[in-house]
C-alpha cells in the first residue's frame, strides 16, 4: 500500500499535472495522437492498480472496428486502455461521476443515455462517425459487468446501433473483434470462485467498497484477449454476428480460466 501511495504522489499526480492540459487541447481541437497520453495514462494505472496486463493476439488497428468484450470491473477500462487505442462506450451517469467523467470525456468516451429513446441516434451517429475515421469503438456488449466466471447475452441491438451507424456514416469495412478480459491470478496464485468478488464490480457492493478492495488487494494477473475480427457488412444479420461474437468471447474466457491455450490465436 505505501509503494501504491508513492507512486501515485510521485508518478502519477505530476503526469496529471502536465498531461491533462495538454490533452484537453487535443480533444477539444481534435488534433491527432489524442489516445498517446491516454495510453501512457492506462499504463500507470495499471502499475498503480497492481495490474499485470498480459495480451493475446492483437487489436484490429487502423481500420473501423467495433470491439465487443465481456466486462467484469471498472479495472477492465485500465487494462485494455493500457494496450489498445479504443474509444469506449459508456452509460450516460459515467459522464456525471466527479473527475472520473472528466478523465472518460479527454479519452473521447462515447456516453449513452439509456432512459432516453431519443438519445440513441445521437449515440450511432458518433459511434459511426469513430468508425469511418478509420478508429475503434469498444462496447461492453452483455450491457453489465459479471463476476467473470462466464459471459452473459451479448445485446445485439448495439450490434444493431453500430451497424446503422457505419452505414450513416460512409464507413463500408468495418469489422467486428470480440475481446475477452479474463482475471487469471492473484498474488500469483490462480483466482478462486470467492477471490473474484474481490475483483469484479458486483451489484452488492458500493463503488466505495469496490474501489478500497481493489486499492488494498495483491497483483492481480488480467489478460487481454483479441479474437479473430469478422466483417459487418450492410446486409449482415445483426443477431448472427452478436451470437458469433459472445460464443468467440465465451470460448475465450473459459480457456484463460482453465488455463488452457486459445484455439483461434494460436493456430
Amino acid at each position: 500500500m505505501i509503494f501504491r501511495v508513492l507512486f501515485f504522489v510521485l508518478v502519477m499526480v505530476p503526469f496529471m499535472i502536465v498531461a491533462l492540459p495538454i490533452q484537453f487541447l487535443i480533444t477539444r481541437l481534435n488534433l491527432p495522437g489524442w489516445h498517446i497520453l491516454p495510453r501512457l495514462f492506462h499504463r500507470l494505472g495499471a502499475i498503480f492498480l497492481g495490474l499485470r496486463v498480459r495480451v493475446i493476439g492483437q487489436p484490429n488497428a487502423g481500420k473501423p472496428t467495433l470491439i465487443t468484450a465481456n466486462h467484469i470491473s471498472w479495472t477492465d477500462i485500465i487494462a485494455i486502455g493500457s494496450v489498445a487505442d479504443v474509444s469506449f462506450v459508456a452509460k450516460q451517469e459515467v459522464g456525471r461521476w466527479p473527475f472520473v467523467g472528466f478523465m472518460a470525456s479527454l479519452q473521447k468516451t462515447i456516453f449513452v443515455d439509456r432512459t432516453r429513446r431519443s438519445d440513441a441516434g445521437r449515440t450511432t451517429r458518433e459511434m459511426g462517425r469513430r468508425m469511418a475515421d478509420g478508429g475503434s469503438v469498444l462496447l461492453f456488449a452483455e450491457g453489465q459487468s459479471d463476476i467473470g466466471t462466464h459471459v452473459l447475452p451479448f445485446r445485439s441491438a448495439l450490434v444493431g446501433a453500430a451497424q446503422h451507424a457505419m452505414i450513416e456514416a460512409g464507413a463500408r469495412d468495418v469489422a467486428v473483434q470480440p475481446l475477452t478480459i479474463a482475471y487469471t491470478h492473484l498474488q500469483g496464485l490462480p483466482v478462486s470462485r470467492n477471490e473474484r468478488s474481490l475483483i469484479a464490480w458486483i451489484r452488492s457492493k458500493t463503488t466505495r467498497e469496490n474501489i478500497r478492495e481493489i486499492l488494498s488487494g495483491g497483483v492481480r494477473d488480467v489478460t487481454v484477449a483479441f479474437g479473430l475480427p469478422r466483417p459487418l457488412a450492410e446486409g449482415e444479420d445483426r443477431k448472427a454476428i452478436t451470437r458469433a461474437a459472445e460464443a468467440d468471447v465465451r470460448r475465450m474466457l473459459v480457456a484463460l480460466n482453465r488455463g488452457l491455450p486459445i484455439p483461434e490465436l494460436t493456430r
